[in-house]
C-alpha cells in the first residue's frame, strides 16, 4: 500500500470516530500526522493536494479538516489496487470459516472475513478469504500451494495495520475493489452501519 493510501486511511478512521461532530469540524494538522507516520511533510501534502482539489478537505495553514467524508473514501476506493498487494493465494478445499480459523494469531483479516467479524455476521454467503500479513512464509505452510481456482489470498501488511481486522475504511475500500457478487452486500451492509452519518 502507498504511503498516501495510509494516510487516506487515518482521515477516514479519524473521521469515523469524530462522526458526531458538526461537518468541517474533522481537523488534521499535517505536521503531526508526519511525525505520527514518520513520514515527510512533502509526503502528507501529496496525499491531501487530490482530496482539497476535489473538495473533500479544505487546508487552513497547517491544518486542513474533513469537508466531504464520502469524497475520500471513494477517491481512495477508486485509486486502490489491492492486486497489487497480493503477495500469495491458493486453493483451500475447506469452508471458509474453518480457512479463517486456521490462520495464526498475527495474521488480520481483510475483506469478507473482516466485513463478517465488523458486522457481527455475514449479510451473504462467501467463498474466498482475505488475509493481510508480514510475509507468506508461515501461511504458506498452513496453505500450500494447491491448483484450482484459488479462494485463500494472503495480502503485504503495511507497519502500520494492527488488529484483528482492517480497520472499517480499509474493509470498505478492499471490498469495493472486489468483483464478486456478494461484495455489494457487505459494502451496503458497512455503509449502513458505520456511515450512517453521510
Amino acid at each position: 500500500m502507498k504511503k498516501i493510501e495510509m494516510i487516506w486511511r487515518e482521515i477516514l478512521e479519524s473521521g469515523i470516530k469524530q462522526s458526531n461532530l458538526p461537518a468541517g469540524n474533522h481537523v488534521f494538522e499535517q505536521k503531526k500526522l508526519a511525525e505520527q507516520f514518520g513520514f515527510s511533510t512533502s509526503t502528507v501534502f501529496a496525499a491531501i493536494k487530490p482530496l482539497r482539489a476535489i473538495g473533500a478537505v479544505m487546508v487552513t495553514g497547517r491544518n486542513f479538516r474533513i469537508t466531504n467524508f464520502e469524497k475520500i473514501l471513494l477517491f481512495w476506493a477508486t485509486h486502490r489496487v489491492l492486486i497489487k498487494d497480493i503477495i500469495y493465494e491458493t486453493r483451500v478445499e475447506q469452508p471458509v470459516l474453518e480457512i479463517e480459523g486456521l490462520v495464526d494469531s498475527k495474521t488480520i483479516y481483510g475483506a469478507y472475513s473482516a466485513g463478517r467479524i465488523l458486522l457481527g455476521t455475514a449479510p451473504a454467503e462467501y467463498d474466498k478469504v482475505y488475509v493481510y500479513a508480514d510475509s507468506k512464509k508461515n501461511l504458506q505452510q498452513r496453505f500450500p500451494p494447491k491448483p484450482g481456482r484459488a479462494n485463500f489470498f494472503v495480502l503485504k501488511k503495511d507497519q502500520f495495520l494492527t488488529g484483528k481486522t482492517t480497520p472499517v475504511s480499509q474493509t470498505f475500500i478492499d471490498l469495493w475493489n472486489l468483483s464478486d457478487w456478494f461484495a455489494a452486500d457487505f459494502l451496503t451492509a458497512l455503509k449502513e452501519k458505520f456511515y450512517g452519518f453521510l
